[in-house]
């Protein structure tokens, strides 16, 4: 009995010494330090908590000190990234373009809106790949993404995600209701089941965000408005929802590429009018939506200076020039597949051209006099296409806009200037004086800390296939994931865009409900602080960072809904990286940088 006894407990022993705790972990990978590994302070929303308490236990496990910075909703996470309060930010980005040079210009480029970080050999590759084809491009995007991710660990790839929503079938027709890869949700397609509710009842959708960056399509490119300015201001083209350019459903009745890829023709519709708002409804103001207001919106998009706080002007600036065709003969010229531009403009339209005007007042599409639009990109530039479909180019109205905007933007103040697109002029309370003029489906007529209503621009492509179903929209806000789903559920709210991995089974398990899903173009990553942290100076520390990120551990808790990622390049062009999880190499660049 003795020598049983003795081998159960060597046998236990042995076991324990096999099964280390997340310190013993934690100990051994200090015990081959020359130093203590610094505390990484992660910041993150409520929303990323599970995702940022995965972070701390791989962290934890290669000998990192954690420390969570949880806000409670995406302002307070803002007041803190711009407070530098953090040395890893749980970050995600969705090409909403469709294109590359979107998913790496804004973050990657030294002067971008959204930077990350500022390093010359990036923004010589991402300016080297704008000027290629798809067939070109792939090996400069690849080698973009072992100098970002590979080489210098400018950024720490965490998933893609996938798209998915849901939908009360029972009330709405799921036919009519699209999940674009790309594209925000095209409102004017929806539609109830009962066609006879479309003038009584409204759609209620949601999204987490209720305080809104800007209702100026170029002064925001975030979760709060890319949805809400896409269904308010037409563009030159559209997505599919398989990122194909189109000019179905947009300003413009069709497009042409010149030879060269850098002069790019627009041919206008005449059945836009900007919508505005009195005593809460939408009126048709009169005023039609013209090149004039194409020209003035994409300039203002592509200056940095034309607006205090521009945060899209790096996704146009490629655009050298827009002007307006009024000589036919320019309309002779080749395109890049080998016809005339004025017969790729004439495809398919009603009336071929006879006259060309500048002024908007004078086009008449039946009679065949048309505006055309001229946009000349700096350099070859076929990505162009795709800005041109991003909420930052839609269009505004340049008479509104200019009696709005008096202020001067050298000495905006923004406690006493009131810009065009405020939040504050759409706020019920004192504030309110509802400003917009929208070119678009629906205009936002009010809203709260609750909810924002929009209605149908009356004047909006009136009799055509585009003309919006359903007259009311109602966003709520709703920032909890499983609170939002909980309104789906009872019927608070009819479509729920964007439904966690996590539920899909309790989606297909009610019968009141439809679940769509798609890939999408959405990457989450972690974004170093490279302002005066340890991590900002040191590579080595941000790759003991990136290899003790173990993707599949994601991927296994989101229940297999979640693919791998390498940057945010990612969805878009299979360069063949991947970045790989391993503790020998997070621990040999930890080694490397304790002994610096």
């Amino acid at each position: 009995m003795k020598k049983l006894g003795f081998l159960l407990l060597a046998l236990m022993l042995l076991l324990t010494g096999c099964l280390q705790t997340e310190s013993d972990v934690s100990d051994d990978a200090k015990s081959d330090s020359k130093g203590e590994a610094p505390t990484i302070e992660i910041l993150g929303m409520a929303t990323s908590e599970d995702d940022m308490n995965i972070l701390r236990d791989q962290l934890t496990k290669s000998g990192f000190s954690v420390k969570l910075n949880i806000q409670p909703d995406y302002g307070s996470f803002t007041a803190q990234k711009e407070a530098g309060n953090f040395d890893l930010a749980v970050s995600s980005w969705t090409t909403v373009t469709g294109n590359p040079d979107y998913a790496v210009r804004s973050l990657f480029t030294s002067d971008g809106d959204n930077s990350l970080f500022a390093d010359e050999k990036v923004d010589e590759l991402v300016e080297k790949a704008a000027t290629q084809l798809p067939e070109e491009y792939q090996e400069t995007y690849k080698e973009l993404e072992q100098h970002v991710v590979l080489d210098n660990a400018y950024i720490v790839p965490l998933f893609t995600s996938y798209k998915a929503q849901a939908v009360n079938e029972q009330l709405i027709d799921e036919s009519t209701v699209r999940l674009p890869k790309s594209r925000a949700a095209v409102w004017e397609k929806y539609d109830f089941k009962d066609q006879s509710k479309r003038d009584s009842e409204a759609l209620i959708v949601h999204q987490a965000i209720g305080s809104l960056t800007s209702l100026d399509p170029i002064k925001g490119n975030d979760g709060s408005i890319n949805t809400l300015n896409t269904n308010m201001y037409v563009r030159l083209v559209n997505l599919t929802d398989d990122d194909q350019v189109v000019s179905d459903g947009s300003l413009s009745l069709n497009h042409a590429i010149a030879e060269g890829s850098e002069d790019y023709y627009f041919l206008l519709r005449d059945d836009i009018n900007f919508a505005a708002v009195s005593d809460n409804k939408a009126v048709d103001t009169g005023e039609r939506v013209g090149a004039e207001d194409v020209v003035f919106s994409l300039n203002r998009a592509k200056d940095s200076k034309s607006v205090p706080d521009h945060r899209t002007f790096s996704l146009h600036e490629n655009m050298e020039e827009i002007s307006i065709v009024t000589d036919a003969s320019e309309l002779d010229g080749k395109t890049a597949d080998g016809k005339t531009i004025r017969e790729a403009l004439e495809d398919g339209i009603g009336q071929e051209i006879s006259q060309l005007v500048s002024d908007k007042t004078k086009a008449d599409n039946n009679s065949g006099v048309y505006q055309v639009v001229k946009v000349t990109t700096v350099n070859p530039f076929p990505q162009v296409l795709n800005y041109l479909a991003h909420q930052s180019a839609g269009i505004v109205s340049q008479k509104q806009v200019e009696s709005i905007n008096t202020y001067d933007v050298a000495s905006f103040d923004i406690n006493k200037d009131i810009p065009y697109g405020d939040q504050r002029t759409v706020t019920e309370g004192a504030s309110y004086d509802n400003h917009l003029y929208a070119s678009g489906p629906y205009i936002l007529t009010s809203k709260n800390d609750y909810e924002a209503h929009f209605v149908k621009n009356p004047a909006y492509m009136a009799g055509t296939e585009n003309e919006p179903n359903i007259s009311e929209v109602v966003v709520k806000f709703i920032q909890d994931s499983d609170s939002a789903l909980s309104a789906l559920r009872n019927g608070e709210i009819h479509i729920l865009n964007g439904v966690p991995e996590t539920k899909y089974d309790l989606v297909n398990e009610d019968e009141k409900l439809t679940l769509q899903q798609n890939k999408s173009n959405g990457v989450s990553y972690l974004a170093f602080n490279m302002n005066g942290r340890e991590v900002s100076e040191s590579a080595a520390l941000r790759k003991a960072i990136l290899y003790s990120v173990n993707q599949e551990e994601f991927i296994t808790f989101y229940q297999g809904n979640k693919m791998k990622a390498v940057s945010t390049v990612s969805p878009l062009v299979n360069t063949g990286l991947e970045v790989v999880a391993d503790s020998a190499k997070a621990k040999e660049f930890l080694n490397e940088y304790l002994s610096k």
